[in-house]
């Protein structure tokens, strides 16, 4: 028997909002009109000059490169157009988003600035297609009572509206607004009128070589307990279906990849990008869909050719590793938001089958089954930010995650109703970068599908990883060493087969952001079959300012640079500006399957809440660090066994 995980009607707000709600009583708005003005008045008095910010910085507009140039961008944006976003108070467009992402700025609900330091070179506004056509619901002069009633609850919500929708949703596995339009031809022409619009607004602001934008948006289907298992689908060009596939019309995610590959013909091009795995309680790298049936080969190769990315970093948390599960680096603690689950737990935490790494891992034993490795993924970083503000990830431009939830310095810092600082552990999400030869669709999307990507914790680090069995120690230092490193080898994302009695070698090189703090060092994580299991190892392979590796350890001794946590200044006097080394893995062992990936950490540097805590005059929380070493982490590179 299927077993059905998702809630149709309430998808958005049951997975995105009921946490919040549940706080208050069963008729209780949201927010009164005090606590709006109140959050308001907050902003007002917060101090924005307590602390060192950079001076906005122009668009550069790179000419086309052969040898590719990195593009920074964000591919998980929500505007007024998600329900969720709305009815948390953002009111900010389509449009507006876009032109944020180009340097515009805008103001968060309560009043707050925001605006990019240095404008994105690309974006995706990816709202929730299960509330396409509610605006033109909400507008149609000949509503239904049930549908009039709704729309004016959607201005002011209460927790009553959520649990009527949990409620339909749980008496139907398969329900839709339609129950509440009554007229479901009309509901799908007002979707498909709302999908147009995205459609077209993407178009108008894409500015070949200058600015890309995607047509895309966000299927979301919901799990018990606020988990999630949703997935973004980014269209390469104007070309695209009439229709948004959404949960209610695709219970599972091999629904929708049909749907897709019926919609969408040549010149048409999707694919799929699954975010948060660590809210997916174990689904995200399962074997069975999210209602319960087992994958088949076809499923498994179907996967693997449109599902090429995974976004493992945003603003509800890291989705790389999580300690424990024969994971032990301790780097795999930043910025978690889940603990690892416990003995018959079964939601609100991290299985072994949630995280990237987890997923990588077992994409090499498919492949020794099956013969195919459908978790052979890049890997991407995005905000998936409720407030129209593409990219916006700096830490001291941190203005919540959603309209008035977290709209002032005050309200981020302050606890839950239940005391749970919910608030505070979120992060400001991060950035995919991409390395294309011209930021145009047609370049990024071809990048994307090849894997030349990789994440970000939110600045802007350069990274290159290239491996091969050819390369040599004197590419650090050669003037042509790109040329070199593409045409001995294989970029981030890219399959090498074994050669007998050769090891592989690799070529790194990263570059600080010159907006944010110089570089400490950079790691290799090894993953590879042994004997039918996976096993995995993690080690510095460089460390600024000559530092020797420990070899009892394989890390870098503590560089100490230093934070001024009176105004957030920087220590600019340790670390690098650029690292690059040559690495060789003697241990490899050609008969077995194996990928590598490359972490970079910065010098350490304010936490957002940190910032906050300036603007507000008060001591740093306790419960999170006060700074944070942000990473990059490049996509993998796969090393297949001779024995395939």
């Amino acid at each position: 028997m299927r077993k059905i995980y998702w809630i149709g009607l309430g998808v958005i707000a049951i997975g995105a909002a009921a946490f919040f709600y549940i706080q208050h009583s069963l008729s209780a708005p949201l927010l009164t009109d005090e606590d709006i003005a109140a959050m308001k008045a907050d902003v007002q008095t917060q101090d924005e000059t307590a602390f060192i910010i950079p001076d906005q910085q122009a668009a550069v507009v790179q000419p086309a490169n052969p040898l590719q140039n990195a593009y920074f961008g964000d591919l998980h944006v929500h505007s007024d157009q998600s329900f969720d976003s709305y009815i948390f108070g953002n009111r900010l467009t389509l449009d507006q988003s876009y032109r944020f992402a180009k340097g515009e700025t805008l103001n968060n609900p309560a009043g707050e600035v925001m605006q990019l330091t240095v404008p994105l070179d690309f974006a995706a506004v990816t709202d929730h297609a299960e509330g396409f056509g509610l605006f033109e619901l909400c507008a149609d002069d000949g509503k239904s009572d049930e549908a009039e009633e709704f729309c004016e609850q959607r201005e002011t919500p209460n927790y009553n509206l959520f649990m009527e929708l949990r409620k339909r949703g749980e008496q139907r596995p398969v329900a839709s607004f339609d129950d509440i339009s009554g007229d479901p031809a009309k509901m799908r022409k007002f979707a498909d009128s709302t999908w147009k619009k995205i459609v077209a607004t993407a178009d108008k602001h894409n500015e070949p070589g200058t600015f890309t934008t995607f047509a895309a948006y966000e299927y979301s289907p919901v799990l018990p307990d606020r988990g999630k298992l949703h997935r973004n689908v980014i269209f390469r060009g104007g070309k695209v279906p009439s229709h948004a596939i959404s949960s209610a019309e695709a219970q599972s995610e091999i629904d929708l990849w049909a749907g897709l590959v019926r919609d969408c013909k040549e010149p048409c091009a999707f694919l799929t990008i699954p975010h948060n795995p660590n809210r997916t309680w174990g689904l995200a790298f399962a074997s069975h869909t999210i209602d319960g049936d087992a994958y088949t080969t076809e499923d498994w190769q179907i996967r693997a050719k449109y599902e090429p990315l995974v976004e493992m970093y945003q603003i509800k948390g890291n989705s790389e590793c999580s300690i424990g599960f024969g994971t032990s680096d301790e780097e795999c603690g930043f910025e978690q938001y889940l603990p690892r689950c416990e003995a018959g737990q079964e939601t609100g935490c991290i299985h072994p089958t949630s995280m990237a790494r987890d997923g990588l891992k077992k994409g090499l034993l498919l492949d020794q089954q099956l013969g195919v490795n459908p978790f052979r993924f890049g890997m991407i970083g995005a905000t998936d930010t409720h407030l129209s503000n593409p990219g916006d990830t700096e830490a001291w431009d941190f203005r919540g995650f959603a309209g008035m939830l977290s709209a002032s310095a005050e309200a981020r810092l302050a606890p839950g109703r239940n005391g749970d600082y919910s608030n505070l552990f979120r992060t400001p999400g991060g950035l995919a970068a991409v390395w294309a030869e011209e930021n145009t669709r047609e370049a990024l999307f071809a990048a994307m599908q090849r894997k030349e990507v990789y994440a970000t914790s939110g600045t802007r680090i350069k990274l290159r990883f290239f491996g091969g069995f050819d390369y040599r120690d004197t590419i650090i230092d050669a003037q042509d060493a790109l040329n070199t490193a593409y045409a001995n080898g294989v970029p981030m994302g890219g399959n090498v087969s074994a050669v007998a009695d050769k090891t592989p070698t690799f070529f790194i090189w990263a570059m600080r952001d010159p907006l944010s703090a110089p570089l400490d060092r950079v790691q290799l994580v090894k993953g590879w079959t042994e004997n039918g299991e996976t096993k995995e190892e993690v080690r510095d392979i460089i460390c600024s300012e000559n530092r020797a590796i420990d070899p009892s350890t394989g890390r870098c001794p503590a560089i100490n640079a230093k934070v001024n946590l009176k105004n957030c200044a920087v220590d600019e006097d340790r670390g690098a500006p650029e690292l690059r080394t040559f690495w060789r893995d003697e241990n490899f062992r050609a008969d077995q399957n194996a990928f590598y990936y490359v972490r970079v950490i910065q010098n350490p540097t304010c936490r957002w809440s940190t910032y906050d805590s300036l603007r507000l005059g008060k001591t740093p929380p306790e419960n999170v660090s006060a700074t944070n070493t942000e990473m990059a982490w490049s996509s993998p590179i796969w090393f297949n066994a001779l024995t395939r």
